[in-house]
């Protein structure tokens, strides 16, 4: 912010000393320099609503052009973000929108979304989601992706990341292979294949993927060129659904 005044200062200053009598070769004096910072204090001061302005303004084109590199980075992950093979998929394979999760296990976010979610697939028999399992909370949130994706090996992955996201309270391992046991998952062989190769390289894939498109935290959502970072609710779903659906 200080920054920011002081180019804004900078600009100014030069803007008077273009516009005064004297070479334009000749820097500005001390008492002139003071004398233009005097004049632009006393501006802000009796205006402090040019300075709320100038703020926003500057604000929404960083916001802009932040949303315009996003997109960008959409579309050049395009196919890692929608058709990775080793990716679980929930809804119509041959959905013609696909709503695009980031999440973590242990994330109340993202389980508090997780209704809107499975509501919206329900109603919607064109939408397809792809899992991003992104283990950003600790030792125990990789402990359940890699139960998740050695629970897709038996075919159990839905069931099983349903009931991790409906799970309440502190999850640890035991809570984990708890769960897991109760989807119908073979723990004991989950973790024999918790850590194969295949398995880590997903998710240094998604760790990635997530970085290329500046996503820090859990959930966040990509729906068509849209990034939505953090949860959101089923009419704003919705919205996203029907602009990348109107959009093709």
């Amino acid at each position: 912010m200080r920054v920011f005044f002081l180019c804004l200062a900078l600009g100014l200053m030069t803007t008077v000393a273009l516009a005064s009598p004297s070479p334009a070769a000749e820097p500005l004096t001390p008492e002139q320099k003071t004398a233009v910072e005097k004049i632009i204090h006393d501006y802000f001061l009796a205006h402090p609503e040019f300075m709320v302005e100038v703020l926003q303004a500057a604000e929404d084109k960083l916001k802009a052009a932040k949303a315009g590199d996003v997109k960008q980075s959409i579309a050049a992950r395009r196919d890692e973000l929608l058709h990775d093979a080793s990716a679980p998929v929930a809804g119509n394979p041959a959905g013609d929108v696909t709503i695009v999760e980031f999440f973590d296990y242990r994330c109340p976010y993202c389980k508090q979304v997780e209704p809107s979610l499975e509501a919206l697939l329900k109603q919607d028999p064109k939408l397809r989601i792809v899992y991003k399992e992104f283990p950003v909370l600790g030792e125990a949130s990789v402990y359940a992706t890699r139960m998740a994706l050695a629970a897709r090996k038996q075919g159990k992955y839905l069931p099983f990341h349903d009931a991790m996201m409906a799970t309440k309270g502190e999850i640890n391992h035991e809570v984990i292979e708890r769960v897991a046991k109760a989807a119908g998952v073979d723990v004991e062989k989950a973790k024999a294949e918790m850590n194969a190769p295949e398995i880590d390289a997903l998710i240094k894939r998604n760790y990635a993927l997530a970085q290329a498109l500046d996503i820090n935290g859990t959930p966040a959502f990509i729906v068509g060129d849209t990034l939505v970072p953090g949860a959101t609710d089923m009419a704003g779903l919705r919205e996203l659904v029907a602009a990348a659906r109107k959009a093709g």
